[in-house]
């Protein structure tokens, strides 16, 4: 099994990791390699490899392109027109069959990739110049709505075009052979998934645990680049989320919440299959007191889909009503969320919480943090079915949580469930079990006995092992069969400019 990770396994922390992790060990009869979608590559391994992991290979979507090959003449005709069919359905994304155009243009680069330097095409001159005009030609025919109504530059066509060469990168990866692609994300982990299926045929497995194009939209609304350029990008996922939807054999969301993203971008209903993320409940036994102090808890990753203002905001509340109270935030940082972590300190400081709120890094085990709070509290406005959740409730915790990806399916009546983004409800759900020892006894029972009858890791790894059969009991050229699989290119009968 090749698993195809972005921005994870085995090289950074996080929930994600953990699930990685978990399979590759919780499945020893099955041997697995990882590519490994990077940022640069001198990032190095964080996780041992267990014994039935093979080869890591490392493909980084920054720092020099591949190494420059010739393109024959017939290539580069195939490239053009190619490229031709992805800007333009770049810019149109609501087309009925846009997702099929996509993948059309995207079998068809990865085989060019096979051939010439894809890189250096996606840069050329007459790549530029194909975007600019397709981007003029939508704007007279109103595909692009507002976009529309704001001046496309030669800078916009030169920063969009840049940074989609970098996200296409894992294209010019020959995939090795397997009997199965795993994806654990959508995205550009899928662009492996993919061309594992289009170079020899093996069957494609979409993992989602949480929502890979939302939380790509989440970081659009407050991040840089011009109004052209983010539309160009969200165009450019949203339309790479689709055709991996229908591309894939199975669809594993990590809970209902985000079937119903896959359904609405276009996912067969019979291809998706809801397997929750599990916990080993030996690993986070009950505490055996609680602190002194009033104490909440939060653990994760320093991140701003994680929302620590609105977590700080509400304890700020807690502490008008219980002074003593104390917030301890267990977690690292990962790189280029420094600037966040620092926002969170400006802003303890502004709410005079200093040494009553507190950053103390990562913990040796999640149960350390867990045991070290009355309450543990989550305040994502993004998840999928998060793994400190499930694991705090197994450690007999109650907790508060918002209203977000899997997380009302983890705790069904265990807890407490906030809106997002609401400081008000959370430091109110906080103070009501933070002041009834009874109640947060009888949420901790309850969060405890609701793990083990639907959430353990054995049930998780099983519903995975029977997947992996279902799909290997045939031979990778069997799967080239199947009616869904992605179609060699079939060249537009327009000419390419």
């Amino acid at each position: 099994v090749v698993l195809a990770t972005e921005g994870t396994y085995p090289f950074h922390v996080g929930g994600v990791s953990v699930w990685c992790d978990q399979l590759v060990r919780g499945l020893p009869e099955h041997q697995f390699e990882v590519v490994a979608i990077l940022g640069n590559d001198t990032e190095t391994q964080s996780w041992p490899s267990p014994p039935n992991l093979g080869r890591v290979s490392r493909v980084p979507i920054w720092g020099a392109p591949p190494a420059p090959k010739r393109a024959s003449q017939q290539a580069s005709k195939r490239f053009q027109q190619a490229h031709g069919l992805f800007v333009r359905t770049l810019l149109e994304p609501y087309a009925p069959d846009a997702a099929e155009r996509f993948l059309e243009a995207l079998r068809a680069m990865f085989d060019y990739a096979g051939e010439a330097n894809l890189s250096a095409a996606l840069l050329s001159n007459a790549a530029l110049a194909r975007l600019s005009e397709a981007w003029h030609t939508a704007s007279k025919t109103g595909s692009l709505g507002r976009s529309a109504e704001i001046g496309f530059t030669f800078a916009d066509a030169l920063t969009a075009t840049d940074l989609i060469e970098h996200c296409l990168r894992p294209l010019s990866f020959r995939p090795p052979r397997a009997d199965l692609f795993h994806a654990v994300s959508n995205g550009l982990a899928a662009l492996v998934g993919l061309a594992g299926r289009w170079a020899h045929g093996s069957p494609f497995v979409l993992s989602e645990h949480g929502l890979y194009l939302r939380e790509r939209y989440l970081s659009a609304l407050n991040g840089p680049g011009t109004y052209p350029v983010k539309t160009l990008l969200l165009n450019f996922f949203r339309l790479l989320s689709a055709a991996s939807y229908r591309a894939a054999d199975l669809i594993q969301p990590g809970s209902n919440y985000n079937q119903r993203w896959e359904l609405r971008g276009g996912a067969a209903p019979e291809r998706i299959r809801t397997i929750y993320n599990g916990v080993s409940v030996g690993d986070f036994p009950t505490a055996a007191q609680e602190p002194e102090r009033p104490t909440l808890a939060w653990l994760g990753r320093i991140d701003p889909l994680k929302d620590l203002h609105t977590l700080l905001r509400a304890f700020a509340l807690v502490r008008e009503e219980l002074p003593d109270a104390r917030l301890r935030l267990f977690g690292g940082v990962a790189a280029g969320n420094e600037g966040y972590l620092e926002s969170c300190r400006a802003l303890l400081g502004q709410l005079e919480l200093v040494g009553a709120a507190t950053f103390e890094g990562r913990v040796a085990q999640p149960v350390e943090a867990y045991h070290a709070a009355h309450v543990v509290v989550l305040s994502s406005i993004s998840e999928g079915f998060p793994y400190t959740l499930i694991e705090a409730m197994a450690s007999g915790k109650a907790t508060v949580s918002t209203d977000v990806g899997g997380v009302n399916e983890a705790v069904g009546d265990a807890g407490l469930v906030v809106a997002p983004r609401d400081h008000w409800s959370m430091a109110a759900a906080c103070l009501r079990l933070l002041r009834d020892p009874a109640e947060r006894q009888d949420f901790g029972s309850r969060a405890r006995a609701r793990i083990l009858e639907h959430f353990t890791l054995d049930q998780s790894l099983n519903a995975y092992r029977s997947a992996y059969a279902e799909l290997s009991g045939g031979s990778p050229q069997e799967a080239q069969r199947e009616p869904h699989r992605a179609p060699r290119v079939l060249l537009p009968r327009w000419q390419s400019a």
